[in-house]
């Protein structure tokens, strides 16, 4: 297995015959993910740093997985001092850097070091993204179908994106699941068109957003970052799509393509999602100054779990305003 902390170019582990494993992932699904944050901070994390964090910590360790790629630019603040703690426990970690100005230099440079430490060639690399992209093509189908025709849920549309990000660490049989989803999917009544929001941010650590958005009379039908993990665009090459890709890079390159989406979307009101101890809280007043025509919540969250109780009633109350504003 080799675990990383983000989205990373999945084509060059795939193309190594290694097993993908998103850290984030198999934290958050965990059935004891709070135990695994109650342990980093016992191990000596601070209280007041990133759930996240603490979690990818505790799931590397529990899951026995000595090789990690580290995304040290475009992510967590955090990542280089993790990436130092894991190698106190013996764990060989890899630095993968996104370029804050879209290079495409030094992108290509990043990709080349990640294919040269795993022995894998340009053309193994670009066959193995040929394959993948066939495979992504069948979750953008799944996010087509959940805001143009109403088919699936929030919940189902934020499940898929985010899984593509290391396809469940087994490519063919994700394939054949999405496969068998959308036969399912197509033999489905189209749901209510009722209020319609859009998801931003980075995937949330609560456990039951999506069911309680879609309990109040809403539905998520855009997934923003999840909807990148999916690498939705059109490109030529693997370099490409990785600068294109938009989480790592600043929230003006984000917002450009929320804006696109949220108009395409016919979208009501944003959630805006952000983590306790991130830096990107402070994006909040850059959204909310750009997305200024739509009604907007921006909601934190620490720990998983479901939502508490002053978090579910500002969203009812939300959810509600948005519904009084609707003709």
């Amino acid at each position: 297995m080799v675990g990383f902390t983000t989205t990373i170019p999945l084509e060059i582990v795939v193309a190594a015959g290694k097993r993908p494993v998103d850290l984030n992932n198999i934290f958050i699904t965990d059935p004891a993910c709070q135990m695994l944050i109650d342990e980093a901070e016992m191990a000596g994390f601070p209280r007041n740093c990133c759930g996240w964090i603490k979690g990818l910590y505790s799931a590397a360790l529990r899951h026995g997985i000595r090789e990690i790629i580290a995304v040290t630019e475009g992510d967590c603040s955090n990542t280089k001092a993790l990436m130092e703690v894991l190698q106190l426990q013996g764990i060989t970690t890899i630095p993968f850097a996104y370029p804050y100005d879209r290079s495409r230099t030094s992108l290509e440079h990043e990709i080349d070091k990640l294919t040269a430490h795993f022995g894998v060639t340009p053309a193994q690399a670009h066959r193995t993204w040929q394959q993948l992209n066939a495979i992504r093509a069948r979750v953008h189908e799944i996010d087509r179908l959940s805001w143009e025709e109403n088919r699936v849920t929030g919940a189902e549309n934020h499940y898929w994106q985010v899984c593509t990000s290391d396809m469940n660490g087994d490519p063919h049989t994700f394939a054949e699941q999405a496969d068998a989803f959308l036969d399912d999917v197509q033999q489905r009544a189209p749901l209510p068109d009722g209020l319609r929001l859009a998801y931003i941010g980075v995937p949330p650590i609560f456990t039951d957003l999506y069911a309680v958005v879609e309990e109040l009379g809403g539905r998520v039908v855009f997934n923003e970052t999840q909807r990148q993990f999916s690498m939705p665009y059109e490109v030529t090459s693997l370099v490409e799509q990785y600068q294109r890709y938009t989480y790592p890079y600043d929230v003006f390159v984000r917002l450009d393509d929320i804006e696109k989406e949220i108009a395409r979307r016919r979208i009501d009101g944003v959630i805006h999602y952000v983590q306790s101890f991130c830096f990107r809280q402070i994006e909040d007043l850059i959204v909310r100054r750009r997305l200024r025509h739509l009604p907007i919540l921006t909601l934190e969250g620490d720990r998983p779990g479901p939502l508490d109780a002053r978090t579910r009633i500002r969203l009812e109350g939300f959810v509600e305003m948005i519904k009084a504003r609707r003709p």
